[in-house]
């Protein structure tokens, strides 16, 4: 499990509101070094800058909400910040803050302030409204709540995004401050390396571990696809007793709902549904309090410390969604699969590199400060949540299919006739 619990008692840390270290960081573009280094990233394009700008220049209090498919997101938006001549502030998870001195200092000289994801964290909601109602500079929420490795696909969104933007609006308007925008952000990962020679090295590894031989002379996509039904079956036997039955369609909502249900019955009172990662925080805020308050005897503790293992394993399993190889297969989707793989049996994936990001701006979308109470879907993240869906759709149509020499090549019905 990689290290996103903090067992301390949390400490807000408020944003570094200065313009010098912030300015001195983008005009040195010091996270290209980092993401070069940490992500692979060599490359960057901006599109429709000129729209936060617009927003920016009209005095508008500005929301920007993007897609996290890598942990190297919030660096990535820096590129944009840049391009709009502007800097940012950005709701950020405390861990981040607690994984290294360094890190933690640059984020906030950066404009990151911290967020509790473990408990209602007022302090951080009360200092993002702050923002939007001062619109000194845009704010950055990512509303999957966590980074997903599923560059394709959007999460379940969070719906304190739309509560923090309408406080913001209702404050705007009480003192004629004008409007509050949302502009949705999508992040796009390209791979510009060699996918066949990069795949194969860690499929390699893990055959191994599996104890199989590598399986060289099989296509990339089908390796990929055995792999990934090994790895299910092993936590099927590790949960159920013996591999499931059915398609992976079936199969992984069941082992979801195996490693969260009985947790729900103890710590909520039943079991839940919808999206993984409301029903992961739901959890954590009922298990973590005690924990870091040091009140829990070692066996207790233990005790937690394993079901929050069990809750990560299942926030990580909706990550791969079961028909995103089949459905596109795409290189970057592979790429995706196989990190997965990698950081979920090793708690770490390799830097491959040649990694090119596309940050593209949406439209912007007029927060209204109340909310029609008799709709049963909140507009604003209806609205959020339908433009960056359709800017992913169409950044992933960048993103070249495979090409593998060991694949055969598909004949078409009428070469089939004509044979």
């Amino acid at each position: 499990m990689q290290s996103i619990i903090v067992e301390k008692p949390y400490k807000f840390v408020p944003p570094h509101r200065g313009e010098w270290w912030p300015s001195f960081i983008q005009f040195f573009d010091l996270y290209s070094i980092y993401l070069r280094k940490k992500e692979g990233v060599v490359a960057h394009e901006v599109r429709h800058a000129d729209r936060l700008r617009a927003s920016l220049d009209a005095g508008h209090g500005v929301m920007l909400t993007p897609n996290h498919p890598r942990t190297g997101d919030p660096l990535a938006v820096g590129y944009l910040a840049r391009a709009a001549r502007t800097n940012v502030f950005a709701m950020a998870s405390w861990h981040l803050f607690n994984q290294s001195p360094f890190l933690g200092w640059a984020i906030h000289k950066m404009g990151a302030f911290s967020v509790n994801r473990e408990g209602v964290d007022m302090q951080a909601i009360n200092t993002a409204i702050d923002i939007l109602n001062t619109g000194k500079r845009p704010l950055i929420i990512f509303p999957e709540g966590g980074s997903t490795r599923t560059n394709d696909r959007l999460h379940a969104l969070l719906d304190g995004v739309s509560f923090i933007a309408r406080a913001g609006a209702k404050k705007r308007k009480k003192r004629g401050g004008g409007q509050v925008v949302v502009h949705p952000v999508a992040i796009k990962y390209l791979f510009q390396g060699d996918l066949i020679a990069a795949a194969d090295k860690v499929l390699t590894e893990i055959e191994q571990q599996l104890s199989w031989r590598p399986r060289r002379k099989k296509p990339i996509v089908d390796r990929v696809s055995k792999v990934g039904v090994a790895l299910v079956a092993l936590k099927e036997m590790e949960y159920f007793g013996a591999p499931q039955p059915g398609r992976l369609a079936e199969r992984l909502p069941k082992l979801i709902d195996r490693l969260l249900s009985p947790l729900e019955e103890e710590w909520i009172g039943s079991a839940q549904s919808g999206g993984v990662i409301p029903r992961v925080k739901a959890l954590r805020v009922k298990i973590m309090p005690e924990m870091v308050q040091g009140r829990l005897s070692s066996e207790e503790r233990e005790r937690r410390w394993d079901q929050l293992h069990d809750i990560y394993l299942a926030q990580q399993i909706s990550c791969y969604p079961p028909d995103y190889l089949t459905s596109q297969p795409s290189v970057d989707r592979l790429l995706e699969t196989i990190e997965r793989f990698e950081e979920d049996l090793n708690g770490k994936a390799r830097v491959h590199g040649h990694l090119k990001v596309v940050i593209e701006v949406g439209d912007a979308i007029v927060v209204s400060p109340e909310r029609d109470r008799l709709a049963t879907v909140d507009p604003l993240m209806h609205a959020i949540e339908q433009q960056l869906q359709a800017m992913i759709n169409r950044l992933a149509e960048e993103s070249p299919l495979i090409e593998d020499p060991l694949a055969k090549p598909k004949v078409s019905p009428a070469a089939s006739i004509s044979a």
